[in-house]
């Protein structure tokens, strides 16, 4: 992403802030848009839109906190920059905590804010990618039948063989059909690589296997299907 295309929403109460981060973020090439308070931040941005936000964290109103919990709740994938003022470490940190890439202190030196800044876009475009992995990964998954799937999510959780065969009530020899099958349909020649697959689109949860085989097929005979 090319720093002129980098959105940058500036969320604060005070105007010489605004201006002032503008022209710094502006003059670097990025995009900057600027919000008086939350919520006409919350009405008026576009979420859908791939950007980071510098929010203040003491605002009349929804407060910085508040608005980051906000964002999460409806859809805001912005990495965020909290801005502080005196005395407001413990609630940067507590901001850092719920996700927050990096805090600024007031009044802020202008390579902090460009390296908070950069900081935020890299965390997106490290989103970004992780969720093409994701998406690729579950294209591939979709090659196999629900059976094969299940047998990848068994391998995934580091169950041996009789284990998976056990759980899904079928032969320990029909679960080594599935893994070779797996393995020709994803088109890998090594497991490790058929492993990084599943771990991509999810799959490798003991939890969810405990809850959505080990109870219900206990009890299961064992068969060939």
């Amino acid at each position: 992403m090319e720093v002129e295309s980098k959105l940058v929403h500036i969320v604060d109460d005070e105007d010489a802030i605004r201006r002032s981060l503008d022209f710094l973020l502006s003059t670097a090439g990025y995009r900057v848009i600027r919000w008086e308070n939350a919520e006409a931040f919350l009405n008026g941005a576009d979420k859908y839109e791939p950007a980071c936000a510098m929010i203040d964290i003491r605002m009349p109103g929804m407060d910085g906190l508040e608005l980051q919990r906000e964002m999460k709740r409806q859809g805001f994938n912005f990495p965020v920059i909290v801005l502080t003022g005196n005395g407001d470490i413990t609630m940067a940190v507590t901001a850092m905590q719920a996700g927050a890439v990096d805090f600024i202190e007031k009044p802020a030196e202008r390579q902090h804010i460009l390296d908070a800044a950069e900081k935020a876009f890299r965390k997106l475009a490290a989103g970004a990618e992780r969720r093409s992995r994701e998406d690729w990964a579950t294209t591939q998954l979709g090659h196999l039948t629900d059976r094969e799937r299940e047998v990848l999510d068994g391998l995934a959780c580091g169950y041996p063989n009789k284990t998976i065969a056990y759980d899904l009530g079928i032969s320990a020899r029909t679960v080594e059909v599935y893994r070779a099958n797996v393995m020709t349909k994803l088109e890998v020649t090594n497991f490790a690589d058929a492993l990084r697959i599943a771990f991509a689109a999810g799959l490798g949860s003991q939890h969810r296997w405990s809850e959505e085989h080990a109870e219900q097929c206990r009890h299961a005979p064992a068969t060939d299907q």
